[in-house]
This record gives structure tokens, sequence and C-alpha cells, in this order.
């Protein structure tokens, strides 16, 4: 009887010499591999397929142009999506097609069979993951090397203690300590838990050996930050998970002009402390930082901070952002995460706003410094959408994706366009992604609540409620004017069944921010789906339909199955038509 194969392969003609090449590769390294050059001549071409690709522990999809357009290659990388089984490579540069392009995918253009590429490396450490390891008849065949798990370190940073007695220098230890989760993000070699998971530990001084436990990893990385004038001190700890003992530990105590080589040597210590191999692209990864300027930084941090955590839907914060990055800018001209961040802020103060505010500038400055920067592709995305390009703006999605699929703002822009554009199955898996990489991401849970309800999910609906609402209240605590959150809060309140607290942050909303208009939106939308009041809803409704000055507000409206009820109401088609009109819209794509 033939051995069941742990890797499987799929892939488009055009790649075939590719895929062989892959196939041997993996095969001199132990695994057991099956393509379909394999196929027996007497059973069915579906029925083997079926068997091989459900038997696999992982399923190697090989993406090119062809491969996008196969219906058998997405088919079988849906349901290795499915099964959790799916590693992806792209040979000639086409990006994994929606809903694949949320999932890492290696890059092996023009690769020649060399084991130690960057691309190979990750799509074999992929494979080794999901394998683990052998058993039955294939234990026996395999070499030892192969034979137990690859075991890769796995580290979580936890949010540095703020130390400066200042709470508002907050900022800069999250910021310290997010930088340096992305740090240790680009090696290969080792796993790193995600920002939000880090920082739900925030304040509350856990056992490191419980939160290696919990998490399942082998070293936790803590630290504190004390800021005081042109001083700082870091004091930093490698600990391993299962001893409690510190492996590494170390005391930073220089001019805040050193932060930059601070950071630097903390993740080099943890590479050497942990014998990782690190990798030269890594290293000059790792060295990069944006900008040498450390006001600069500070001023952009300041700025994130507010992005991050300031009041969703609220000009003052924009605003800030923008005054905040154009000062880091002035500083540092080729600073291109802040021109980057400028950019996104700039398109809320225009399109939602009514602001004349121009981002592309911003963002084509962002990319002439740093073509591979993700977020600025965010921002030409929206500008395209905007002006009725909806499929170049896609294509700037998917490029951002690419560059960079563990951004929150990228999940959550590709996802808002999804929902935009009527493909709300398609939207669910980007909101998720942005939920989970944002603690304090109260919107993106909020919008999972009807796409759930569309897809009649009724236990992730309720559950996606309660973690908006949680996350809402914390927003509020921080600032009961806030009603951007109000409104939000209440829309998920009533959808998982209690109206009673909805209706009393409707009040709440309404009178201590009247003028927010994505709170109005919210609001409507609770009023009409949950609360079975169309007259209020539509009044609620009105003035974000009247001052409207962006196509993709007009297009959510027109798409979000919230204001399904509204569709035949006069009152709502005559508020619809004169927006579209006032704004220069015939169709929204």
């Amino acid at each position: 009887m033939r051995e069941a194969a742990h890797v499987f392969i799929s892939y488009a003609r055009s790649s075939e010499g590719l895929a062989n090449r892959a196939a041997e590769v993996l095969r001199g390294a132990g695994y057991s591999v099956w393509r379909d050059d394999e196929l027996p001549a007497h059973r069915s071409y579906a029925e083997v397929i079926e068997e091989r690709l459900k038997s696999a522990k992982a399923v190697v999809v090989l993406w090119s142009a062809e491969a996008a357009k196969s219906q058998w290659v997405r088919a079988e990388a849906d349901t290795a999506r499915g099964t959790g089984t799916l590693v992806q490579a792209s040979v000639d540069g086409t990006l994994p097609p929606m809903p694949f392009n949320q999932i890492q995918c290696a890059d092996l253009k023009d690769w020649d069979g060399a084991t130690d590429s960057p691309g190979w490396q990750k799509l074999e450490s992929s494979v080794a993951a999901l394998v683990g390891g052998t058993d039955g008849e294939a234990t026996a065949a395999a070499p030892a090397a192969v034979r137990a798990p690859l075991v890769r370190a796995s580290v979580c940073v936890l949010p540095f203690v703020n130390m400066s007695g200042e709470p508002e220098q907050e900022y800069f230890s999250d910021g310290i300590s997010e930088d340096i989760t992305t740090d240790l993000s680009k090696i290969s070699a080792l796993e790193v838990v995600a920002r939000n998971t880090a920082f739900s530990f925030k304040g509350q001084n856990p056992d490191v050996k419980d939160v290696a436990k919990q998490l399942s990893v082998s070293h936790v990385l803590e630290g504190s930050v004390r800021k005081a004038g042109n001083r700082i001190r870091i004091n930093a700890q490698l600990i391993d998970g299962s001893t409690g003992k510190h492996l590494w530990a170390d005391r930073f105590d220089r001019d805040l002009t050193d932060i930059f080589e601070i950071q630097d040597e903390i993740s080099k210590a943890i590479v050497d402390a942990l014998k990782v191999k690190l990798l030269p692209a890594e290293r000059k990864a790792i060295e990069s930082r944006g900008t040498s300027n450390v006001e600069a930084y500070n001023l952009y941090l300041m700025a994130r901070q507010q992005w991050i955590g300031g009041a969703l839907g609220k000009s003052s914060r924009e605003e800030a952002i923008v005054r905040l990055c154009r000062q880091a800018t002035q500083l540092d001209p080729d600073y291109a995460q802040a021109w980057a961040l400028m950019a996104l802020a700039q398109l809320e103060l225009r399109f939602w706003h009514g602001r004349d505010e121009d981002a592309v500038p911003a963002a084509e400055r962002a990319l002439e410094i740093n073509p591979g920067l993700a977020e600025a592709h965010c921002a030409k995305a929206r500008y395209l959408e905007e002006g009725g390009n909806a499929d170049e703006a896609e294509k700037q999605i998917r490029t951002a994706l690419k560059l960079d699929p563990d951004s929150w703002e990228v999940n959550r822009e590709a996802a808002r366009m999804l929902y935009r554009h009527g493909h709300i199955g398609e939207a669910i898996a980007f909101f998720e992604k942005a939920t989970s990489l944002m603690d304090n991401d109260w919107n993106s849970s909020m919008m999972l609540v009807p796409c759930y309800s569309a897809t009649g999910d009724e236990a992730k609906l309720c559950k996606s409620a309660r973690t908006a609402v949680e996350r809402a209240e914390r927003a509020i605590a921080q600032d009961p004017t806030n009603g951007t959150a109000l409104g939000g809060g209440a829309y998920c309140l009533a959808m998982a069944g209690d109206e009673d607290r909805a209706r009393d942050w409707i009040r709440r909303a309404l009178l201590l921010d009247p003028e927010n208009l994505s709170m109005r939106y919210n609001v409507a939308c609770t009023l009409a789906r949950k609360l079975g009041d169309a007259g209020e809803a539509i009044e609620a409704l009105r003035p974000y339909l009247e001052t409207a000055t962006g196509a993709t507000q007009i297009a959510h409206a027109e798409a979000d199955p919230d204001l399904d009820t509204l569709r035949d109401d006069p009152r709502f088609k005559e508020m619809l038509v004169a927006a579209k009109q006032r704004i220069g819209m015939t169709e929204v794509s």
C-alpha cells in the first residue's frame, strides 16, 4: 500500500518545471511529496486529487498568472485554506487572488533550486511547521533530521512598561515595543506573537511562565522604558518560558539620540541568545528604521498613537496626525512612514470631513522613497476608488497585501473595499485579521456583525458583537464624548439583543457628538435594522447623506444590508439620488 504524502503540490502547467524542482528538493529533505504526474491509470482524476489533497499535511500552491485563473488550482487552494494546510509561493510575481492574499506568500520568482534563498526557506519552514514530523511507514523512510518536528524559537514581546511617571509618554514605550516586535518578525527563523496578543497583557504584570504556556511560546521578552528630557533608560530581559530563567538581560542608559542603536542591539542580542541564523537581507531589514532623526521618530510615534487610539470619526484626530507628520517630514524629508501616515489622515479629512486636503502628493512621496511601503499603496487605492476606478484600486490593495499581509491598515482597507463592492463574504477574513492585529479596533469587530448576519453565522455574529462592545467600552472610558464608539457600540448591543442599552447609547451619542457623521450612520443602521424605526433612522442618516463628500461613503450606504429596510422608502431614495448628483456620482462599482 502506498504511503500517504505529507506534501501536496498544486500548480498550473506553465510552472511544471519549478513544481518538479520544488518536489525534488522537498523529497531530498525527507518529505513524502505528491504531484499530479503520479496519477494512476486505473482511477478517476478527481477521486485521486481529492484523496491526496485531504490526506496531505501541507498543500503547497505555486501561484502564477495562469494558476490564478485556474479553477482547479483555486479549488485546491480553497480546500487547503479551510483545513489550515495552505502554504503559498509566487513563481512569477503574481499576487495570490482574493481571499488567499491575506495569507503569507513566499517569493520563488527566479528560484534556481537553492535551499538557502529567503523565499525557499520561508516555504520550507512553513511546510516543516505543518508536517511537524512523520509517522507510520514514512517515519522509517525519513532521515533522522526530519523525524521530529522542526522546532523554531518563538517569542512574545510584552509591552514595555512606561517608567517615566508621565502617562502621556505611553506612546513612546508602546512604540518601542512595537518596533522590536516588527524587527523580530522579519527573521524567518523566529515565530513572533502578534502585537495585539502581546498587548492584551498590558498593565497586568503577568507571570512569564504563564504567558509562555498560554501562548505556546518558548521565550518572552519584557522590559521597561524611562524617558526624561534627552536621556533614556531601557531595561530588557529575554526569559526562557519553561524555566523562568533569564537567557539574556541588559540595561541601556543613553542619550535619546541612541534609541535606534539600542533597538538594534536588543534585536541582535535576542538573535544571538536564541542561536538563530540571521540572513543578510534580514539583518539589513532590521537596521532600516525609516529615519535617523530622533525627533522626527518621536513625532511619528505620537501621530501613530492618535491613528491607532484616537477617536475615529473626529476631525481633530486627523488634524493632529497631519500636523505631527508634517513636522516629522520637515525634520526628515525622506521619512516615508510619516508621509504615508499623513496621506491616510488627509484622506479622512477630505472624504469624511469635506476638507480641501490632497493626499496624493504625500502618498506618492512615500512611494518615491520606499516603493514597498504598503500603507502608501492603501492611500492611492482609496483615491482611485473615489475616482471611480475600482479595478486599479483593487490592484493597489492587492499590492499592499503582498507587501505587508500583517498590516492592520492594509487588512482594514481591503475589508472595507470588498464590503463596499458588495463582496461581504470575502470581506470577513480581512475584518477578522484587522480585529486580531489591533486590540482597540472596535470598528472592524463591529463590521463583522453585518457580515456574519449576511452569511447566517449567528454564533460568530454574537461573538463579534461582544468583542466590539468590550472594545467600545474601553474607548468610551477613555473619552466619554466619543460618539463614534457610542454609535458603533449601540449597533452591536442591539444586534446582540440588548435593545434598552442600545437606545441609551444612541441618546448619549446624539447629545454628546451630534455632528459626528460616522456615529449618525451607525445609529441609522441600528434603528433601521433592529429597533424598527424607519423615520428616526432616516433623520439620523440625513446629515450623513446631505454632507457626504466621498463616493465611498455613498457606495457603503448602497451596499450595506443594514439599510435594506429603507430601500423602498421615498425619503431614502430621494436623499441617495441627491447625494450622488451633488458629488457627480452616477454609478458605484
